[in-house]
């Protein structure tokens, strides 16, 4: 028994968009922007590590063009020639993946300028970027995903019937949400009045622009009766370790004699590849993913070659 058509999947996802930044206009410097920048880094959740990358990176940029410079006059033409500087003349071994980073950078904070009405064109959107791919994580073959769903219906329907394999399996094939958030659902976070559905919140409001609505398989308010008069949770959907979520997805594998492993990791990525292959836009699908901008940058590719088409 397979999953209802990923093409069905809803989800709506909210973020707030760019401020323009106070006292900021295309005469200010490279200097004066990279200080704007930090509120919107932050606003935005980056990661400690991902600061001090992006900061480091515009340092580079200043040390190219000058740190006085007026933001207006940094053109798509500087900032080929910053690229190709990093690689030949500033006399620092840059590999592939510092490169790539650092294209990253500028077009995020370039993309930024633009978006807030700051520069009227965006001048790193032309410059070329090819992000290093990391080896591709594994996924299941649609042949996989009919075995382990028969499985999980058999051990909802045995003479000891267990719905949570099949109430776990099938929320995270539907949604690709993570671990994390997967251990954070409260009951009172899905709604089951019409179409069945999951929000996915957050407590930190740092982290609120991550907060998205999911929809559900059509068969989980059964089967999540069935889960709920078998375990009786009373807030937590799932009041156990992630652990222990974990071994049953690898008893379901080995139930199901599955070559590989099946994690959370993996029933992620199979749901973002199928849901590129029924045709979702890829904006909705960041959006479904809890994915920033910046994030998507590296992890679109990734789905796109999963779903065996050439880049």
């Amino acid at each position: 028994m397979g999953q209802g058509p990923p093409d069905q999947v809803r989800e709506e996802a909210i973020a707030p968009q760019p401020k323009p930044p106070a006292g900021i206009t295309a005469r200010s410097s490279l200097r004066t922007a990279i200080e704007a920048f930090q509120p919107y880094m932050q606003q935005r959740d980056f990661s400690p590590h991902t600061v001090q990358a992006f900061n480091s990176d515009l340092q580079i940029l200043a040390e190219f063009v000058g740190i006085g410079t007026a933001i207006g006059e940094i053109s798509t033409h500087k900032l080929n020639n910053f690229a190709r500087w990093l690689v030949s003349g500033r006399g620092v071994p840059c590999n592939p993946k510092s490169l790539a980073r650092r294209i990253t950078t500028i077009k995020v904070f370039f993309e930024w300028l633009a978006e807030t009405g700051v520069l009227a064109e965006d001048p790193a959107a032309p410059v070329v970027h090819r992000p290093v791919m990391p080896a591709l994580p594994q996924v299941l073959s649609d042949q996989e995903v009919e075995q382990v769903l028969d499985v999980t219906q058999a051990l909802r329907k045995s003479t000891r019937p267990d719905a949570r394999p099949h109430l776990l399996l099938t929320l995270l094939l539907h949604t690709g949400i993570k671990k994390g958030e997967c251990m954070a659902i409260v009951l009172n976070h899905i709604d089951l009045s019409a179409q069945p559905f999951l929000w996915i919140r957050y407590a930190d409001p740092r982290r609120r622009h991550k907060e998205r609505k999911l929809s559900l398989p059509d068969e989980w308010p059964t089967v999540l009766d069935e889960y709920r008069a078998q375990y009786q949770p009373q807030e937590q959907l799932f009041p156990c370790t992630a652990r222990n979520l974990e071994y049953v997805l690898k008893g379901i594998a080995e139930q199901a004699e599955l070559a590989a492993s099946l994690s959370f990791e993996t029933l992620r990525w199979t749901c973002a590849v199928r849901d590129y292959r029924a045709g979702m836009d890829s904006n909705r699908l960041r959006q479904k993913l809890g994915l920033s901008k910046i994030s998507w940058r590296e992890t679109g590719p990734r789905i796109a070659r999963l779903a065996g088409e050439p880049l």
